[in-house]
């Protein structure tokens, strides 16, 4: 390699005296002076034994969860994790909508793309909305679509998400932040299969499974007024609760070993 000017990142395995094995990551240039001629070469190398160990380590313990849990690419042997693995197969193999709750960050999204990919309708499209991240107008365009000239800034007609995901599921993360008005259309969607396109009172039938999700007390918000109650019953059919991670300590030393890879391979990279 030294022929073309270097040699390019190469994993090589080195053993020292006393008979340990230390793995490298070598990478070398060659030194040309102001005519172009070869006057040396410098190379370094990286040592990434500690990285290969821990990857090996999370390997085996992702083969120690598939073999014994199933884990959906998630991890816990918890019992309250094995609850949630049992829930996740039975509404896998339901059309039934599907409620999952649990706090910021205990992998609701996790939950809900398994239970689309080891269902009936796996092969069919799986798509996310953020209840909260769009105001009314255009969150009900996004889900429903728009004919042209709708609104303000409406140009062409548009295809909604439950369009796009008719014959699949459909996440509609948050769902305890959707104003009233649009739970009101969602549960016409549940009741008929139909949605309307904003500015349009056509009916379009659409075959959509409904999973969401929230780290919000709905309970609490019927009380309050924010939630309707009828909306609340007809998608809490299938409710899965996620437990935070301070009740799943067996997932803490993973997610240790993985940020340590993360770290120990941008130490590994050159420059």
């Amino acid at each position: 390699m030294f022929r073309i000017g270097n040699l390019r990142k190469q994993r090589c395995v080195l053993t020292r005296k006393d008979g340990s094995v230390v793995t490298l990551v070598k990478n070398a240039s060659v030194i040309k002076n102001t005519d172009g001629i070869v006057t040396g070469a410098v190379e370094t190398m990286t040592d990434i034994t500690d990285l290969v160990s821990k990857e090996a380590q999370i390997e085996s313990i992702r083969r120690e969860l598939r073999g014994e849990d199933r884990s959906y690419g998630m991890i816990g042997a918890s019992p309250a994790m094995q609850k949630v693995f049992d829930l996740i197969t039975n509404a896998a193999q339901s059309d039934a909508p599907v409620i999952i709750f649990g706090e910021s960050g205990t992998g609701k999204e996790l939950v809900a793309k398994a239970i689309h990919e080891s269902g009936t309708r796996r092969a069919e499209p799986y798509v996310k909305v953020s209840c909260a991240a769009l105001s009314v107008s255009l969150l009900e365009s996004e889900l429903f679509g728009h004919v042209k000239d709708a609104f303000t800034g409406a140009y062409r007609e548009r295809e909604g998400r439950f369009e796009a995901a008719n014959g699949g599921d459909i996440f509609l993360d948050e769902i305890g932040d959707l104003p009233l008005s649009t739970q009101v259309k969602l549960l016409r969607v549940l009741e008929e299969k139909v949605v309307e396109r904003v500015g349009d009172n056509r009916p379009i039938q659409v075959d959509v499974r409904i999973i969401s999700a929230t780290n919000r007390n709905l309970p609490q918000l019927i009380e309050q007024g924010s939630f309707r109650e009828d909306f609340f019953y007809r998608i809490n059919v299938i409710p899965v609760w996620m437990p935070p991670l301070r009740d799943r300590v067996e997932y803490i030393p993973l997610l240790s070993d993985f940020f340590d890879v993360r770290r120990l391979r941008r130490a590994a990279r050159p420059g």
